[in-house]
């Protein structure tokens, strides 16, 4: 018997089509029962129930909660109807209580693709990337589609044509624009409104911060495992547990430190046999603890120095919690992502310091090279130190307070912003 194989491509293709096929069907059924109705009614109303939602939000997964949540909320305060589509079976806005936030969770994957290629909104707000580039169609009977950005980095580090056909997007910092722009003048692609609302889960996290506890004694330099260190990266080949994993992890456990390492969550999806010998091999280390919680508040309220390479929870760190990053990212493959338009010529040259992410991290971030793992115990005591005193600490603390005042725009608003953007929308 033999097997028919589809590769990735071709089976995106397919389903495109099929997708396709049956919101014709559907949107064509749907039109011939409105008339019908119509009909029947004698023609009085022309306004029926149609199914067609004012406010629409779709969240992919359980972690993108903090994001939504500050939205829902204000929906909530002003008593306007808002249908939440979650594709988190234990998505926690079904303990909240909600009155007009209506949530229904509508599965995964194609499951879920496939209810919102057909969805029926005046205005859809998500964190997805990718809108009408893969399985994620635009829905002909949705009027604006809206992209709300869940990190503080810059917004052309999504892959490749990650938000090239959204209506709009809504950044945590101005200086977020200017590479849309660029990338919409050089693909020549519509122009997108693009609205400064700040950073929805940073108000979220900021709010817990000041109830959490921190659970590490700051500046305990005496080798002492009161020290913690958070290893907490993004996902991918150039990612630092992919690139580097045990050559990192084994000289900092021998700190006899306690060492969180924070995987990033599509590292459960696309690199599970990376991480399963990552966890074996660490399996009986006592002061190595792995975080795959929802929130990384837990973690960042205990660290006293993280450990990444280009993932946007350093800024979550740093704007938080105003302590020491160490980061790996001088080899990064930007190919996959949209910045690779941003910061290579057309010699092949990259050259990532084009980037605002990158550039900030350099001034409030220590680069961490794989000749100076051997010495990773120097390394960190000499961050804390230059953090804790002096005219460097100086340094460190007015770069970190000039990248969170880009980055983190209006904070304490984001919610409010976003929904007063979203009834604009509607018109």
């Amino acid at each position: 018997m033999k097997l028919l194989y589809i590769d990735p491509g071709t089976g995106s293709m397919l389903f495109s089509i099929l997708i396709g096929a049956a919101a014709t069907v559907y949107f064509l059924a749907r039109a011939l029962v409105i008339k019908a109705k119509v009909f029947f009614s004698g023609g009085k109303s022309a306004v029926l129930a149609t199914g067609r939602k004012s406010f629409v939000i779709y969240c992919e997964g359980k972690q993108y909660w903090n994001v939504f949540k500050p939205v829902l909320d204000e929906f909530e305060a002003r008593k306007t109807e808002l249908c939440y589509l979650t594709s988190a079976e234990d998505d926690p806005v079904f303990e909240a209580g909600y009155q007009y936030v209506k949530p229904e969770y509508i599965g995964e994957g194609n499951r879920a693709f496939a209810r919102l290629n057909m969805l029926s909104a005046e205005v859809v707000l998500m964190t997805t990337p990718g809108l009408d580039v893969y399985q994620l169609k635009r829905s002909k009977a949705v009027k604006h589609y809206a992209h709300i950005l869940h990190a503080p980095s810059d917004a052309t580090m999504y892959r490749l044509f990650g938000l090239d056909y959204y209506d709009s997007v809504l950044l945590t910092g101005d200086y977020q624009a200017a590479d849309i722009r660029y990338l919409e003048e050089k693909r020549g692609i519509t122009r997108k409104t693009l609205t400064t609302v700040g950073c929805t889960y940073l108000d979220e996290y900021a709010a817990k911060m000041r109830y959490t506890v921190d659970g590490a004694a700051a500046g305990a330099l005496d080798g002492s495992a009161a020290l913690t260190v958070l290893v907490s990266p993004s996902w991918g080949q150039s990612a630092l547990l992919a690139k580097y994993g045990s050559r990192l992890l084994d000289p900092l456990v021998k700190t006899g430190w306690k060492v969180i390492v924070r995987p990033h969550p599509q590292s459960k999806k696309s690199e599970m046999t990376m991480l399963t010998a990552l966890e074996a091999r660490y399996k009986d280390t006592p002061n190595l603890e792995w975080d795959y919680e929802r929130d990384n508040i837990y973690s960042l309220s205990k660290a006293d120095v993280m450990i990444s390479d280009f993932s946007g929870i350093i800024f979550d760190y740093t704007f938080l919690r105003d302590k020491p990053v160490l980061y790996t990212n001088q080899n990064i493959d930007l190919r996959p992502y949209d910045a690779d338009d941003i910061c290579s010529d057309e010699n092949g040259k990259t050259d990532v310091l084009k980037l605002w992410q990158f550039r900030a991290l350099k001034e409030f971030g220590i680069e961490l090279k794989e000749e100076m793992f051997s010495r990773i115990n120097e390394v960190i005591e000499e961050a804390l130190n230059e953090s804790g005193a002096g005219s460097a600490a100086v340094c460190f603390s007015d770069a970190r307070r000039r990248a969170r005042n880009a980055a983190w725009m209006h904070p304490g608003e984001a919610g409010k912003r976003a929904v007063d953007f979203m009834m604009s929308a509607r018109g």
